[in-house]
């Protein structure tokens, strides 16, 4: 059985030139897009689809120096993006100045190959460092992204065999803000990556240090996803069944602990144990984590010694007055959280 899965490789900085040059045709095709599907809706009330968009388009692959199928893909990308958004223009790719738009150039299926150990679109030949041994995969959707140091990526659809998980346990994730992630059995993420370097980019900022500034924030991202990655791939491969609470991340950003909550990154967490357990026959579920922190999970109860509000937020450990059981704050939350998934497994209850 196959699985479809993403890989992205660090384009050699050689080809930024070439890569820069498409990356400004593509916005310009964007932006005409964007113009003739707004005068479409204004002056005859009908919204364009991608097919007719094409024969606006067709031939100019030629004049600009892109390939012909990237730009139906732009056309493609604009619809969702638009249908997406519900707005009858969208914002323009900007390709210089202060605010200028990251390099992207989108990559049909098969128009990419791997060819003499690179990767051959449109023409030409780009190095790349092939820490995935491309030639063993058959090229689908692609695209050449650029990051916020100017950096560009190649990022590649291909399917892979599914190797199923050898765990048989199972486990429950409590997030949190002082640590990101805790896990039933007492592993932990600390997370707090931003505050770390926070002093160091303040400097950078104060010194209108930009090129500094990108590299601290880049950093930050990377001891993150790292930081995630690892702690996501150790539960998969351990584990038959993987329960998180349903924290809103989101309303958790207009809140005091807006910083927090962005530094731990549990959108991104969520993320990758769906993927990944989806590629591994792993069981995934959010599940309904109020009063998790509050609930002793050795007697079932919520004492009145129990951490409450936000004031609880400060107590680390607690006892029960009821059971006299002693519990690590996050722990115990997080073994409520799998004893509330173990429930809905046994029920049959997929979906909140």
């Amino acid at each position: 059985m196959k699985c479809t899965k993403t890989l992205k490789l660090r384009v050699k900085d050689k080809h930024n030139l070439i890569l820069d040059q498409q990356s400004k045709a593509v916005n310009f095709v964007w932006n005409y897009i964007n113009e003739l599907s707004s005068r479409a809706i204004k002056e005859r009330g009908r919204f364009l689809s991608a097919f007719d968009i094409h024969p606006y388009t067709k031939g100019a692959n030629k004049e600009l120096g892109l390939h012909s199928q990237t730009l139906q893909c732009i056309a493609k990308e604009y619809v969702t993006r638009r249908v997406q958004f519900k707005k009858a223009r969208l914002n323009w790719r900007k390709s210089g100045g202060a605010k200028r738009s990251l390099g992207w150039i989108p990559i049909n299926t098969g128009a990419a190959k791997w060819k003499n150990g690179q990767v051959f679109f449109n023409g030409h030949y780009y190095s790349v460092w092939d820490s995935y041994c491309l030639s063993q995969y058959q090229f689908r959707t692609a695209s050449f992204n650029e990051d916020a140091q100017g950096r560009w990526y190649f990022n590649v659809v291909v399917e892979v065999d599914i190797q199923p998980s050898s765990g048989t346990a199972s486990v429950g994730i409590d997030l949190g803000c002082k640590e990101a992630a805790t896990a039933s059995n007492g592993h932990k993420v600390v997370g707090r990556q931003y505050r770390k370097l926070e002093q160091k980019l303040g400097i950078a900022q104060r010194a209108n240090n930009k090129h500094r500034v990108k590299a601290i924030h880049a950093k930050i991202r990377n001891r993150r996803k790292d930081d995630l990655h690892k702690f996501s791939r150790q539960l998969v491969n351990n584990n038959a069944a993987i329960f998180v609470g349903n924290v809103n991340s989101l309303a958790m950003t207009k809140t005091k602990l807006a910083k927090s909550a962005l530094d731990a990154g549990w959108g991104m967490l969520k993320t990758m144990l769906e993927y990944k357990c989806d590629h591994a026959g792993v069981v995934f579920e959010e599940v309904n984590e109020s009063y998790t922190s509050q609930t002793c999970s050795c007697c079932g109860d919520i004492p009145a010694s129990s951490p409450k509000g936000r004031a609880g937020l400060r107590i680390r450990e607690w006892s029960c007055s009821d059971c006299g059981a002693t519990h690590d704050r996050d722990i115990n939350a997080a073994k409520n959280i799998l004893a509330v998934g173990h429930g809905r497994l046994a029920v049959g209850i997929h979906l909140l």
